[in-house]
């Protein structure tokens, strides 16, 4: 018994211990240089960024091209390749999402003549998941993989507004220290009202004369792993075009039928009879009654 004990606090003293990989930091960092830089960089550029010296990376950029990671993009210089963005896909939540999101968005985007896109939260930011662009071919829309900020845009409050409070707190502490400059007082009684309302719609803070609507897609606790969110440009040439009330009502049934898809919570407030009709259509597969 005794020998047990000595082996369970051996192990307890190890797990609580920090340790350092300073090989995989390296290696790391080299990839995330990369993946920041719109250029190839030689390896000189590397080092140079990283503060470290060519020997220090020589063999970790070797490591990553043979890896699949890294590739020689010229004689030189050194490019990312599809490899990260192709394991993040691997990843069963973020596929499953993907896979039931991309239709149903598309269906919106053709409805509605307005771009939309998905975004995820993560460490204090948002990236855009998958995006579907304006139909037509004019309009305004985000790429994917970009980062947006999250205490001032719809879809960001939208990610806050549906967690639990702790989780709520952990963000904005996050998205703080990243953006320290959007501290607002009101955000706790910003996002309770969101939180209520089912949804967030807004002038843009940061492009003139566009509006956002953003929706959460909701897991099975009723907490947003996603936000769907249409940036709504009004087109001046065209009578037609939806109306904001129009693109709202659309977006919230395409939010809650990504949800239900997904084993989500779905919420009935405020919907119509045959909006509820919708939204069952909607969730069933070809084949399915």
């Amino acid at each position: 018994m005794k020998d047990d004990a000595n082996e369970v606090t051996t192990v307890a003293e190890a797990e609580s211990r920090s340790y350092s990989a300073p090989a995989l930091e390296k290696g790391l960092d080299i990839l995330e240089a990369l993946c920041r830089s719109e250029q190839p960089l030689s390896q000189k550029d590397i080092a140079q960024r990283l503060g470290r010296s060519l020997g220090e990376i020589y063999r970790m950029v070797a490591c990553l091209v043979n890896r699949n990671y890294v590739t020689l993009v010229d004689e030189t210089c050194y490019g990312i390749t599809t490899k990260l963005f192709e394991l993040a896909h691997i990843n069963p939540p973020t596929h499953r999402l993907l896979f039931e999101a991309t239709p149903i968005m598309q269906r919106l985007a053709g409805e509605l003549d307005q771009s939309c896109h998905l975004t995820i939260y993560g460490q204090g930011k948002q990236v855009v998941l998958c995006k579907i662009d304006t139909p037509s071919g004019m309009g305004f829309a985000v790429r994917a993989g970009a980062e947006l900020d999250v205490l001032i845009s719809a879809s960001g409050r939208v990610l806050l507004a549906f967690q639990d409070e702790e989780t709520r707190k952990l963000r904005i502490e996050e998205s703080l220290q990243r953006r320290p400059e959007q501290a607002n007082q009101q955000i706790s009684t910003i996002l309770d009202s969101i939180r209520a309302t089912g949804f967030e719609s807004i002038p843009s803070v940061q492009v003139r004369g566009l509006y956002a609507i953003s929706f959460p897609i909701l897991d099975t606790q009723g907490q947003a792993i996603a936000a769907l969110t249409v940036p709504y440009a009004e087109r001046i040439d065209q009578v037609q075009r939806k109306s904001i009330p129009e693109v709202t009502q659309a977006l919230g049934i395409a939010a809650r039928t990504l949800s239900a898809r997904i084993g989500g919570m779905v919420s009935s407030t405020g919907l119509n009879a045959t909006e509820k009709e919708s939204i069952l259509k909607r969730t069933k597969r070809p084949g399915e009654h």
